[in-house]
């Protein structure tokens, strides 16, 4: 238990920024037309973040599941190269029982990147536990604020336009501080040729469309060996 433990601290960074996002999640889901129950069922089963953000308008408007489902699986693709990376790190007991689905659900953005950077630190034995303390204490956080926000959602009918700012604000801003965590600016050519490649393309494609192609040139440029690399030792 001791290690799960650490997992679960190590989870209080992320639910410091789930908390404000799930929240808000729970008063937008309301004021759309969804019920609590509905509400509630899409952070406990879906639990996607942004997917759940844009799902809002599509059950709102009255969308089938033909159209909703293609939406998020599309969304979430990048969790095909997440669990590959991760796996890389993990090194699962012998002893080990948890079946990959359990350890695939909890595996969100922030704690990819909270693995990515502490996982190195846990003794092998202990990463299966540890693991499932980090994905438990974010995926409770996450559960919790969607619970506050139906629960206060009358409270909360029209929040002022700083606050609505400042929450749709936490969760990039936290990804962005486990970015800087691992090191990302270390490639500072790929992360400027992405910043660069999806500013350009918003000026004519959709925000998610210039944000994925971005970041697919931003990655296919980090695939380019520089001159220094090709120095010989």
């Amino acid at each position: 238990m001791r290690a799960f433990s650490r997992g679960l601290f190590v989870s209080l960074s992320i639910a410091a920024g789930y908390l404000p996002i799930a929240f808000s999640f729970g008063l937008a889901a309301l004021q759309a037309g969804l019920s609590p129950l509905t509400t509630l069922m899409l952070s406990v089963v879906v639990y996607a973040g942004a997917s759940q953000f844009v799902l809002i308008p599509l059950l709102a408007s009255g969308a089938g599941l033909l159209t909703a489902l293609p939406t998020v699986l599309l969304m979430n693709a990048r969790h095909l190269f997440y669990g590959p990376s991760l796996w890389g790190k993990y090194r699962r007991p012998a002893d080990g029982n948890l079946p990959t689905s359990v350890l695939a659900f909890g595996l969100t953005d922030e704690v990819f990147a909270a693995s990515m950077t502490r996982m190195a630190d846990v003794p092998e034995a202990q990463r299966e536990r540890w693991y499932l303390g980090l994905q438990t204490g974010a995926y409770a956080s996450w559960v919790l604020g969607t619970v506050l926000g139906v629960a206060l959602g009358g409270y909360f009918e029209h929040p002022p336009v700083a606050l609505q700012a400042a929450l749709s604000f936490i969760l990039p801003g936290l990804f962005f501080a486990l970015l800087l965590e691992i090191g990302v600016l270390k490639n500072w050519r790929v992360v400027v040729i992405t910043a660069c490649a999806c500013v350009l393309l918003l000026q004519w494609l959709p925000g998610y469309h210039a944000l994925a192609l971005g970041m697919l040139l931003g990655a296919a440029s980090g695939l380019v060996p520089t001159r220094r690399s090709q120095e010989p030792a």
